[in-house]
Order: structure tokens, then C-alpha cells, then sequence
């Protein structure tokens, strides 16, 4: 039975969690650890092994290289999943960051912290991962949201990007010495690119998708097409919905936290230079993206979708939906698929990119 002392720390978590879900909308939040950093990517080059370059995936253990719907569904193929709410087994992932020596050119995997600490007061996600959120619309939070069904997948962001694009979503913080910031994203404060200075809490990453469907797709063949951002312009979207994608889907978000503080020399980033590339070769930053494949056991988004307009779901924590600790979370892992091959996880020096990808600026 928990003492008086600890009762009250639970209750204060809880209020301030419940406090943090009214002030920045109705939503889950919750934490993933990471499955797997390997090269594979099974909406862009699915069967490919490898594909061009390194990702950082988390969710169900299921994943794979075709994740072919027509042949599974994850939250029936999967066994585990690295996230805290246990009954989602979608695949959320991201690129890798690198660190690229202005001595010698060789590259370091830059490590992950910290960015968010649960209803139970642990840190979380353990050994790296994502924050992921779930969100209702803003400023609108009794508008119900439609749940993504069985077989749905999208992309956000353009590889291909060395300069400003239209997406308001994909951006980066420049944390400070207080660390990691709870913040809204891609406001005043952040940029697209990577940031021109040293950070004394690292960088965090954020990459939010479209809040809405056309309805009918499950997928289009740039995984784009078939959802739209919300025609307000708002990063954190309203409710509205243009009329080629009527459907007002939970909008979802990506942080991730890069822990480049071992970096900090300022001797990196004199002349308007900066140390770090993504695992795609992009030295701006501009091109951050981020891949999804919906798998969360049957109705229960919607549910959790559902209980968000009430007063007992609040983050990660949600009567709606069954979850686990971070602790449990992070035993899910798989052996990569691309086996042999040395990304750098374990903060080895590397010559090159993994694929021997080439980096750019412009």
C-alpha cells in the first residue's frame, strides 16, 4: 500500500499531466523505445534489404521489410510492442542523426535522452525511441476524431528537401540549459533546418503529420496523397478539413530528442557551419521526415480517441486503453534485419554513412 508521502506525489503527477492535457489540447502521449536502428523502410522500398539509408523504428515487433497489408495486420503479427500503450503495435520511424567530424569526416551516431516523463514519473522512453502524440483538434476540443482504420500508412517531409519546403510541421529546437522542453512545436523558437549553435540540451526534433483523410485511401503511391494538412496553416491544427479530405483524423506527432551535448565545441560551428547530417545524407536538416503504418489493436484508438473528451485519459495514461510500463516497453527489440552491418549504435566511430550515402547542403 503506497504511504501518505507517495500518494501525494501521485496525485501532483497527475494533476500537473491532467493540466498539460488542457492546456495543449485533448490527447495521448506516451512514449515508444526503439525496436530497431537498421536500414529498412517498407513504404518507400518495400522488399528492399537494405534500403538507402539508416532508420530508427519503434512500435510492434512485427516489422519487417514488405509489411504487405494484403498479408498482416501488425497488431495481430506482433508479439510485443516497445510502446507504452500496449495495445498499439503501428511502426513509427525516423531517420538517424549523425555527428560528421570537421577533423577527419568520420561520423558518430549521435545518442537520444529523455523528453518526456510519464504519469508514473519515470523518464521515458529508455534507450532512446519517440514521444508520440495523439491529437484532437485545437482550440475545437469536443471535435471527435475519426480513428485510422486497419491497413492505413502515410509519410510527412521530403527527403529530397535542402532548403525551406511548405510543411509547417517538420522542424527543430535548439533546447536550453533546463534540457528538454515540453513547448509547443515549430512556434518562434524552432527551425526547419538544423541549428546554426552549439545547444546546451541537445536538439529536439519534431515531425507532425496531416490531420486529414480523403476517406477512401488507405495509402497513395507517395503515401501523401490521400491525407492534407488542415487548411488553417496552424501546426497544431483546428478542425477544418478541405473538402478533397473531409475526414478530421487524429493529427500525429513525432519527438525525438538527440542528445548532442558531447558536441558543443564551438569550433564546429563557426562560419555559419554545423556539425550534423541525417542518415540520408541532408546536412540542412530541411529534409527530416517521418513514416507511419497504423497497427493498434481493433477499436482501440478510437476508444482512447473517444476518452480523451473526458476527464480520465490524460496522456498516458487512459481508462479506454491498456497499457504497460517503460520498463516493459523497452525488453521489446528485434535483431536487425540487415545483419552484419555496423550503423554506429554503439557510438563507434564509422567512415561513412551507412549505404555509403553522400551528404549534402544545397
Amino acid at each position: 500500500m503506497m504511504d501518505k508521502r507517495s500518494l501525494l506525489a501521485t496525485a501532483i503527477i497527475f494533476c500537473n499531466a491532467f493540466a498539460q492535457n488542457i492546456n495543449v489540447g485533448r490527447l495521448l502521449r506516451f512514449s515508444c523505445s526503439q525496436l530497431v536502428i537498421e536500414r529498412t523502410d517498407p513504404l518507400v522500398n518495400p522488399g528492399l534489404n537494405p534500403s538507402p539509408h539508416t532508420h530508427q523504428i519503434v512500435g510492434g515487433n512485427s516489422f519487417n521489410v514488405m509489411m504487405d497489408p494484403q498479408r498482416m495486420d501488425p497488431s495481430t503479427a506482433s508479439t510485443c510492442t516497445s510502446c507504452t500503450y500496449s495495445e498499439d503495435f503501428s511502426n513509427y520511424w525516423t531517420a538517424s542523426l549523425y555527428f560528421k567530424s570537421p577533423e577527419n569526416g568520420t561520423y558518430k551516431m549521435v545518442p537520444q535522452q529523455t523528453n518526456f516523463y510519464g504519469i508514473d514519473g519515470e523518464g521515458q522512453p529508455k534507450g532512446g525511441g519517440m514521444t508520440i502524440y495523439y491529437m484532437t483538434p485545437f482550440r475545437s476540443r469536443t471535435q471527435k476524431t475519426t480513428a485510422f482504420p486497419p491497413g492505413f500508412r502515410m509519410i510527412t517531409g521530403n527527403p529530397e528537401l535542402r532548403k525551406r519546403g511548405l510543411n509547417p510541421g517538420i522542424c527543430h529546437r535548439c533546447n536550453g540549459d533546463a534540457g528538454p522542453t515540453a513547448i509547443a512545436p515549430c512556434d518562434l523558437s524552432d527551425t526547419a533546418e538544423f541549428p546554426p549553435r552549439p545547444c546546451p540540451g541537445g536538439i529536439r526534433a519534431s515531425v507532425t503529420f496531416p490531420s486529414c483523410w480523403d476517406g477512401k485511401n488507405l495509402d497513395s503511391p507517395d503515401h501523401a496523397s490521400h491525407v492534407a494538412y488542415s487548411p488553417d496553416g496552424l501546426v497544431l491544427a483546428g478542425a477544418s478539413c478541405p473538402a478533397s479530405h473531409p475526414i478530421r483524423i487524429p493529427q500525429l506527432m513525432y519527438e525525438i530528442n538527440w542528445d548532442t551535448r558531447q558536441f558543443n565545441d564551438a569550433e564546429y560551428f563557426k562560419g555559419g557551419r554545423q556539425p550534423f547530417v541525417y542518415s540520408f545524407g541532408d546536412g540542412s536538416g530541411y529534409g527530416q521526415h517521418g513514416d507511419y503504418i497504423f497497427g493498434w489493436k481493433a477499436g482501440a484508438l478510437q476508444r482512447g480517441m473517444d476518452a480523451v473528451l473526458g476527464e480520465d485519459c490524460v496522456n498516458d495514461v487512459c481508462s479506454a486503453l491498456k497499457n504497460q510500463s517503460s520498463f516493459e516497453g523497452a525488453k521489446c527489440t528485434k535483431q536487425t534485419q540487415v545483419p552484419g552491418e555496423d550503423v554506429g549504435r554503439g557510438g563507434q566511430w564509422l567512415t561513412a554513412l551507412p549505404g555509403d550515402v553522400q551528404v549534402t547542403y544545397k
